[in-house]
């Protein structure tokens, strides 16, 4: 055999090793690579918090969770990012990680948007000036309308025209941090009218409501009367009995809300006397609109009231009431619980 035949041969030996040698190397890292997918990353700090901005290269997710605290190179999340095929999926939002995850399911966590969530709550018997002012402190919710007028907000959430009063359901709600404040409002506001759209359609056949409408206004009025919800329908019972009968209806909380701020805490006689749209003791029928937030239980014991021959109820002191037929009965419940008489 040649010299050179000799070298060939040894040559293509060499090439062999090599390659043998690459591709254990690759098995090698591609079971590397395979395994670390699957291991936990370390935090050092308790709580990593990453924003991702809209558009955001993976590279620079990538780099913003090491920044963060989680305990790897950037380049391996990169490249995982990019070799899984999924970076283009990564969502916009705040993503916080309290303990330690895969980078598998740190890169799922951002595909499927499973952003930081915060809470706004809003409370039933609230108005809307209530419900703007918690709006206005809730945490990370982007302030669009704290400038808008009462008539601005309405025409920006779909319903111009519109009283906003008692038009949004009480409720927790939670929202992405960065969210417009007028996505939860608009959220609040079909969760109410689709509540009160099911409610309406269960009316009671003999119920003196007409529209939809004055089922919330009377809701509202029966949210304030009583805080508590076993006595909820009896109160319906005595409005819609008073609405039937063309009684007055007679109810403080609609003065108190007539009154406005002006009102200081102390509801007197001449606030009852004096005429306002809201005033129940010298208008007939129901105000012009909601005068509150009510809650479910409340919209039912408007359009399903308990029945009653009730007219009159009092208020015991503890937040239950006491209900009567006569208007006698009526003036010693009175007696008893309001002026303490026996």
């Amino acid at each position: 055999m040649s010299a050179r035949s000799q070298g060939s041969r040894r040559w293509l030996a060499l090439l062999g090793a090599l390659v043998a040698l690459a591709l254990l190397g690759a098995a090698v890292a591609a079971w590397w690579a395979w395994r670390w997918v699957d291991e936990p990353l370390r935090l050092s700090v308790a709580r990593a918090e990453v924003t991702v901005e809209a558009g955001a290269s993976a590279r620079t997710v990538a780099r913003a969770w090491v920044d963060a605290g989680v305990q790897t190179h950037p380049q391996w999340l990169h490249e995982w990012f990019r070799w899984s095929g999924q970076a283009r999926g990564i969502r916009a939002g705040t993503y916080e990680l309290t303990q330690a995850v895969t980078p598998r399911r740190l890169l799922t966590m951002m595909v499927n948007g499973e952003v930081v969530l915060e809470r706004v709550r809003f409370i039933e018997g609230w108005t809307f000036r209530q419900l703007r002012a918690e709006l206005a402190r809730a945490p990370h919710l982007r302030p669009e309308t704290r400038t808008m007028s009462d008539a601005q907000v309405m025409a920006a959430i779909g319903a111009p025209g519109q009283h906003p009063e008692g038009r949004f359901f009480p409720d927790t709600y939670t929202y992405g941090r960065g969210v417009p404040d007028v996505v939860v409002l608009k959220r609040a506001y079909a969760a109410l009218h689709e509540r009160l759209a099911a409610v309406w359609a269960e009316r009671t056949a003999d119920s003196p409501l007409k529209s939809v409408d004055e089922a919330l206004i009377l809701a509202s009025i029966i949210e304030k009367e009583t805080g508590i919800e076993a006595d909820r329908p009896l109160v319906g019972g005595v409005f819609v009995n008073r609405l039937r009968q063309g009684m007055l209806l007679q109810t403080d909380p609609t003065v108190i809300y007539g009154l406005g701020e002006t009102f200081d805490g102390n509801l007197r006689k001449r606030d009852l006397l004096a005429d306002t749209p809201y005033n129940t003791y010298t208008r007939a029928g129901l105000p012009p609109t909601p005068i509150a937030l009510p809650g479910l239980a409340s919209l039912r014991a408007a359009v399903r009231p308990q029945a009653t021959r009730a007219l009159y109820f009092v208020a015991r002191g503890d937040g239950s009431s006491v209900f009567s037929e006569t208007l006698a009965d009526h003036n010693r419940a009175v007696n008893r619980y309001q002026r303490g008489g026996r």
